[in-house]
């Protein structure tokens, strides 16, 4: 990938050409803190970087890959009010009732002939943070971020609705606000915290994020690896009807994590006439398990739902599952998988989070 300017030739050839790997964030703790520091939300979307040519514009994913025939209303609202020659850095979302939807951006990949219509029902947002090229191309990663995001805010003074600043502050009171707020009213998954000093550099992860997470519980259906060593945990939820729902999939557990679960599971019982032994199937389709860069189903150990799992869960919660793994803490042998919150209905427990 093209990295900002080529170190040799940027005198060359000053125009900043795609692919560009964005500049990354890593994760932290906490919220880091300090003078030079501002933070902006961590929106629950698609991450793009958008090249504004002369004949028209070019939408890039984080990884490369092309995104343009998938938002014709974001490509359009770009043309219309952004100038040639601009990149610019942000994040595809789309509100439905308040609240960022990720379900709604990936059925854009799946429209076909609905993608019109989807749009006009459904229309995304371009939340932008960052300008890589300013009008005419001029390629701007060496000047620090606040001068980089003057550019930008002039840049949108006129610009649609659908094409929009965000936020950004140096305020704790405002990122907390945020983190206990707009969590729960807007969808955001934590903050990101920057450099107002800081250039842009492509690949790096020079930022710093931080997600929202919740402490939670579920039953756990199922692992990988063997019952009496379990790598991974699959986790569930009972629903109204009874009836045990996958809800996601643990980060591996460390040895003492292992051994203590296995001592607790069991293999399901044989099937009452008329039942079924376990309520998944086997292996995991690859839909439930979420892993698009790798779409294969899952084969795992089916076990008798009896154990409740404490776990350490993310915001990012659709089609009633965790959509990142999940961070297993202990197993709550205190606990019958009765106490564990039921499933609700989509869009009444919007963080899969305890009811009281």
């Amino acid at each position: 990938m093209t990295s900002a300017r080529s170190r040799a030739g940027a005198a060359a050839d000053p125009v900043l050409r795609r692919p560009v790997a964005p500049m990354l964030a890593a994760p932290v703790d906490v919220v880091p803190e300090g003078p030079g520091l501002v933070h902006e939300p961590k929106w629950d979307g698609w991450r793009a970087i958008a090249f504004r040519e002369t004949d028209g514009v070019y939408l890039q994913s984080r990884a490369g890959r092309n995104l343009t025939t998938y938002f014709p209303d974001i490509t359009r609202a770009i043309r219309a009010a952004i100038p040639p020659g601009v990149v610019l850095d942000g994040e595809l979302i789309v509100w439905e009732r308040g609240r960022t939807n990720f379900a709604q951006l990936q059925r854009r990949v799946t429209a076909g002939r609905a993608l019109l219509r989807l749009a006009r029902e459904c229309p995304a947002h371009y939340v932008l943070f960052d300008l890589l090229s300013d009008v005419g191309g001029m390629v701007i990663l060496d000047l620090p971020l606040s001068e980089r995001r003057a550019r930008l805010e002039q840049l949108l003074a006129d610009a649609p609705a659908q094409l929009t600043l965000t936020p950004q502050t140096a305020d704790m009171r405002q990122v907390s606000d945020w983190l206990v707020n707009w969590t729960v009213a807007a969808g955001i998954e934590g903050v990101v915290s920057k450099r107002l000093g800081g250039r842009y550099e492509p690949g790096r992860r020079g930022w710093s994020k931080f997600r929202t997470r919740i402490v939670t519980e579920a039953v756990v259906g199922g692992v990988t690896g063997s019952i009496r060593s379990p790598e991974t945990v699959l986790l569930g939820r009972f629903d109204r009807r009874g009836q045990l729902r996958y809800t996601g999939r643990s980060h591996p557990l460390t040895t003492n994590q292992s051994v203590d679960l296995a001592s607790l599971l069991l293999l399901p019982r044989m099937p009452r006439p008329g039942t079924v032994a376990h309520p998944w199937s086997q292996p995991l389709p690859a839909s439930w398990s979420g892993q698009l860069d790798r779409p294969e189903p899952l084969r795992y150990v089916q076990v008798e739902p009896t154990v409740v799992a404490e776990i350490d869960a993310d915001v990012a919660f659709e089609h009633q599952r965790w959509r990142h793994r999940v961070r297993y803490a202990r197993a709550r042998t205190d606990m019958s998988v009765y106490d564990v919150p039921l499933l609700l209905g989509q869009g009444e427990d919007p963080l899969g989070a305890p009811a009281g």
